[in-house]
């Protein structure tokens, strides 16, 4: 077993992953473009294209996750709110809390079929990201610039954007941080400082949410939006450190997700009450995960684990890539080294350096302590 986690965690296994993802990624980017064409004659035939196209490149995470690592997520639900989920557009609230905490989410999404909707509310810089951002492109997710008179325009209009003429009896959820960035503990700590100063409540787990963002989305929901649901991710003591990396490395992470669904009525839709919700919610969620933190399970919190079978599409997918990029690339690279000349076998061990530096690159962009400095400078919402 010991020689079986060595190989997968080997450069050259590693590096043939990272080559399958980049060549389909890109390859589905470009489709992703070409169906842009689509767009002024259909919107609904252009988002559902790009749904589906969309998986081709989220599934890969999964089947990393799933898979390769032997990773895996354990839901605390009400099971009637896992029925509902699947039948409505929804804004997901999730903590922060760790580099890979959107990896669980979306291995649920993946086992009840709505990995195909997911959408984000994340910073401006990540749609430069190659392949994901593109995507998120591609698929209608809201990029923020984090100031608020550019942003509260940008809300407004790409979420009518979105509603008008969506497909129906297909379904979206926007994932949203609404701490508007990843934990430390200093930036908790800065946080704090305005909670005290603000009389807001305080919090051990979590910086304290900017809740102007959800509240417009909440105001321009149109009631087409039916659910929040709030979800509070922890990672067990027992498996690898969650990080992206761990996983790619085949080493597994045991996470559990603890899911609360708020009917959209039930939340006020005045701009204060709005925000006093928020900050009650979070106040909860850290309750919520205190316990985790003592427990290391969210088990006998309140809700009940619900069973969530795997299933075979993720892996079907990856080994399809396999069989159209992979076995070929191996055939000709054999050929190449074989036949080619030193300079060209030089050239090509250059690319294979530039290309591992760029996977390691947007590995970095998943990593806390290499995160954004947001958050580290006292202002207010």
């Amino acid at each position: 077993m010991h020689i079986y986690n060595e190989f997968k965690s080997s450069f050259i296994i590693v590096a043939f992953l990272g080559y399958i993802f980049l060549v389909s990624g890109l390859i589905i980017n470009f489709l992703q473009l070409c169906s842009y064409i689509i767009w002024p004659f259909s919107k609904e035939l252009y988002r559902k294209m790009n749904r589906y196209l969309a998986l081709g490149i989220w599934s890969q995470f999964t089947f990393i996750a799933q898979w390769w690592s032997k990773s895996d997520c354990t839901l605390y639900m009400n099971p009637d709110d896992l029925e509902k989920i699947q039948k409505e557009h929804a804004i997901v609230i999730m903590n922060h809390k760790y580099d890979i905490d959107w990896i669980p989410g979306w291995i649920i999404c993946q086992r009840i079929g709505i990995m195909q909707g997911s959408k984000i509310i994340g910073k401006q810089s990540l749609k430069l990201l190659p392949i994901i951002g593109w995507c998120w492109i591609f698929t209608e997710s809201i990029f923020i610039r984090r100031i608020w008179e550019n942003d509260r325009e940008t809300l407004v209009k790409d979420l009518r954007k979105i509603l008008d003429n969506y497909p129906k009896n297909c379904f979206f959820n926007f994932l949203l941080f609404c701490e508007g960035t990843r934990f430390t503990e200093k930036k908790r700590l800065i946080s704090m400082k305005i909670a005290q100063e603000k009389g807001l409540p305080e919090l051990k787990h979590h910086i304290l949410p900017r809740t102007k963002g959800f509240t417009l989305l909440l105001q321009g929901a149109e009631d087409r939006i039916t659910g929040i649901y709030d979800l509070t991710v922890g990672f067990k003591k027992s498996g690898a450190k969650p990080t992206l990396l761990s996983i790619i490395q085949g080493r597994s992470c045991q996470a559990e997700i603890f899911v609360r669904r708020i009917p959209l009525s039930e939340i006020p839709k005045d701009t204060n009450g709005c925000n006093n919700w928020v900050y009650k919610l979070y106040k909860e969620k850290d309750q919520i995960y205190d316990y985790f933190v003592r427990h290391d399970t969210f088990e006998g919190n309140g809700l009940a684990r619900v069973e969530i079978q795997s299933n075979y599409y993720d892996l079907l997918i990856e080994l399809s890539w396999m069989i159209i990029i992979g076995i070929p690339s191996i055939f000709y690279l054999i050929k190449f080294l074989w036949t080619s000349s030193f300079i060209a076998q030089l050239i090509f061990l250059i690319v294979v350096i530039l290309a591992s530096i760029g996977v390691r690159a947007m590995i970095a962009m998943t990593e806390i302590e290499r995160g954004s400095h947001y958050g580290e400078i006292e202002k207010n919402d």
